[in-house]
């Protein structure tokens, strides 16, 4: 089973080398797509100057946000696999494979990493993030009915064809609460696996903030409770009838 690694990257010039390496080093067979989302920092200098088997890179003329940079990789990707990795080194890509193993065992069709469950290495950072990542994922699970306990995770996995046939509408951070909710409509089978976390602080490159916060929340509220579109109707019918073909 082959593994599909998209990387969004805006201004990670001093990780993105260390990351691709971190990728590549991972035991799964896979093909990497980065899609620079318009970096000024460096980036696309360092990305250039980057040589390795199995690399797409990808760049938007302007800045897009996070969103868009994953619906433009998710488009190019050809695995049997989708994987999101963030390119700030807060994730291990030695972990793909337990990550990967409820979709191999054929069980899932989508992967939750969690850094709330498990006895994975966790940095100690921010009280008041950790919260707000509860209770946005308490928020989403009211309306999904899933019992999740980190929604805002950047390891999420995907069967290829289940994410591209979903329309991503989100071009910032708002992707995660989307993903979840459209997920969740199409009544996927989704498990969640413990990861472990090295968080950054700001200082140190984070970019998340409360404004993003606050749109997840108006992101919760519109991809649960507004009328599904034709094309969404559409894929949920041919998910349904990809399900039942399947052996049980």
């Amino acid at each position: 089973m082959r593994l599909s690694v998209v990387i969004p990257v805006y201004n990670e010039a001093g990780s993105i080398g260390e990351l691709l390496g971190r990728v590549k080093a991972s035991p799964v067979d896979k093909e990497i797509i980065v899609v620079d989302d318009c970096s000024t920092d460096g980036t696309r200098d360092v990305l250039r100057g980057i040589s390795m088997p199995n690399l797409i890179t990808l760049y938007h003329d302007k800045n897009q946000g996070k969103g868009a940079a994953l619906r433009t990789g998710i488009a190019a990707a050809s695995g049997d696999v989708v994987i999101i990795q963030d390119a700030d080194l807060e994730y291990d890509p030695q972990e793909y494979p337990k990550l990967l193993r409820p979709i191999t065992e054929g069980r899932a069709d989508v992967v939750f990493g969690s850094r709330f469950v498990g006895a994975d290495a966790h940095r100690v950072l921010y009280f008041w993030h950790s919260i707000g990542n509860r209770c946005l994922t308490l928020l989403s699970n009211m309306f999904t009915d899933l019992n999740l306990t980190d929604m805002e995770v950047c390891y999420k996995l995907f069967r290829r064809d289940l994410i591209q046939s979903i329309v991503i509408e989100e071009n910032r951070f708002g992707f995660e609460p989307e993903i979840t909710a459209k997920v969740a409509q199409l009544r996927c089978r989704i498990y969640e696996v413990g990861i472990s976390y090295s968080g950054r602080t700001y200082e140190e490159g984070k970019k998340i903030g409360w404004r993003d916060a606050a749109r997840a929340v108006w992101c919760i509220l519109k991809y649960n409770l507004r009328r599904p579109t034709p094309r969404e109707i559409a894929a949920r019918t041919q998910y349904t009838q990809r399900r039942s073909l399947e052996p049980q």
